[in-house]
């Protein structure tokens, strides 16, 4: 099981992510933005920045995670490879604890593939299925550049 698919899209990035609890479909997530402006394996953990969020929904609490990680990456300089999280809820809502592991920008190195301006509510979708008789977590996300 990939847990990064990017998929084909007319004018923006589109991925979907798998994860074998919704923990982890949340730390796929969180590469999956990533690799969609750098190549992640070029980063080092040499920092840590924690992230809290809370929302009422499943679909929100993602949205919110990938749009603080993007957040982090335009305002702190920051790119990141490790992402840590632990979730809790239900119907009253749900929340996050977590941190991103990374470092500061350095041009030489991490070479930018793509621009990512926000991340979009259009097609994006959690859901479970099927695959090899296991029941995984999945994720489909559309980022606008």
């Amino acid at each position: 099981m990939e847990p990064v698919e990017y998929l084909e899209h007319t004018a923006d990035v589109k991925f979907r992510v798998r994860g074998r609890s919704l923990e982890e479909l949340f730390e796929s997530a969180g590469l999956a933005l990533i690799g969609a402006m750098i190549d992640p394996s070029t980063v080092r953990v040499e920092e840590s920045w924690p992230v809290e969020i809370e929302a009422e929904s499943l679909e929100a609490l993602l949205y919110e995670w990938l749009s603080e990680i993007l957040y982090l990456f335009e305002v702190e300089l920051a790119a990141f490879s490790e992402f840590e999280v632990a979730l809790d809820g239900g119907p009253d809502g749900w929340s996050l604890s977590g941190r991103v592991g990374g470092e500061r920008i350095d041009p030489e190195r991490h070479l930018f593939e793509t621009e990512v301006k926000a991340v979009t509510l259009h097609q994006f979708e959690i859901g479970r299925e099927e695959v090899g008789g296991e029941e995984i977590w999945t994720a489909q996300v559309v980022l606008d550049v």
